[in-house]
């Protein structure tokens, strides 16, 4: 175990456990919600959960569409649903980074503006989600939308 500490400071922390069989991994946030994770049966897991990367892919779809309820809560929109749809690529040699992916999300509501939907997603892509943001630094990050009227 090291003892080496964050000069800076961490604003997050969580704890990855090999299972010891396979490439089962659990995680445990600083929340303390536990998250499993696991490798395809070809790269000696046993494909009982999400690999690491989907897992990343998803934690972003998460991030930026909290960010779109919440702005477009504050805009006043009635807002009755907020889906996102993620397709990425990935870079075809290690490291196989997220090369492009494209976000669409289906939006859910009451008279709902598109130029306030529009707004909230782009907001979202340039200036609070930080997990799209970072893999924009890799990857060539797209959204589009649809709005269902409720």
């Amino acid at each position: 175990m090291s003892n080496e500490t964050d000069p800076n400071g961490a604003d997050m922390e969580c704890t990855v456990r090999w299972s010891g069989e396979g490439m089962s991994f659990l995680a445990e946030t600083e929340s303390k919600h536990l998250v499993a994770m696991d490798g395809a049966p070809e790269g000696g897991g046993r494909n009982l959960a999400p690999r690491p990367m989907e897992m990343l892919l998803l934690g972003t779809g998460g991030c930026t569409a909290y960010d779109v309820v919440l702005i477009l809560k504050r805009s006043r929109q009635e807002v009755t649903g907020c889906e996102v749809r993620l397709q990425a690529e990935r870079a075809p040699v290690d490291p196989k980074v997220f090369t492009r992916i494209h976000m669409h999300f289906v939006v859910r509501g009451r008279g709902l503006k598109p130029a306030l939907v529009d707004n909230a997603l782009r907001l979202s892509h340039e200036k609070y989600c930080s997990a799209s943001i970072m893999l924009g630094k890799s990857a060539d990050v797209t959204t589009g939308f649809e709005i269902v009227e409720a």
